[in-house]
């Protein structure tokens, strides 16, 4: 049986005139800081419209993401994507995991229902050193990532409207 795989994501060409959100949570100033940084390079390089907009913690993030998405689609100029970053770093208290779990849960509910391309990028770590080597550009990027992974997204949504 001649079975083809599907090959990996690879970067393509630039996604002009897509409308990226980016929502990152400052609770973690300086790891929101690296997170930002990783996702803008990789965003700026495909070359699409960023709109960035900041909120105190991760819980604020889908509330926030709903707000600007529905604004947007009511004014008649929809997001194509939406890349969500920050950090939440367990404590002493079972705090970590509702911000965990309802951040998490909350975005994948608004991306489904919206069926917008999501790079999820907020860090669920331990500690902070786990944080750094995963926000670090030079380690796990994962702001880069994240921004990776509503690109692709993007690509997969124009090419099957495109045909």
């Amino acid at each position: 049986m001649n079975q083809t795989r599907p090959k990996r994501p690879v970067e393509e060409a630039p996604l002009l005139g897509a409308r990226i959100l980016v929502i990152e949570s400052r609770f973690h100033e300086e790891i929101a800081d690296e997170l930002v940084a990783g996702a803008l390079a990789r965003l700026e390089s495909a070359r699409v419209r960023i709109e960035p907009i900041a909120v105190p913690g991760a819980l604020e993030i889908p509330i926030a993401a709903a707000i600007v998405l529905e604004a947007a689609a009511n004014a008649g100029t929809p997001f194509a994507g939406l890349v969500a970053l920050g950090c939440v770093i367990r404590g002493e208290t079972p705090h970590f995991d509702i911000v965990a779990r309802e951040s998490a849960r909350a975005l994948m509910d608004l991306a489904m229902a919206r069926r917008i391309a999501l790079g999820n990028g907020i860090l669920t770590v331990e500690n902070e050193a786990q944080a750094w080597a995963r926000a670090r550009r030079t380690e796990g990027d994962r702001g880069g990532r994240a921004a990776s992974a509503a690109l692709a997204l993007v690509r997969i949504a124009r090419a099957r409207a495109a045909g």
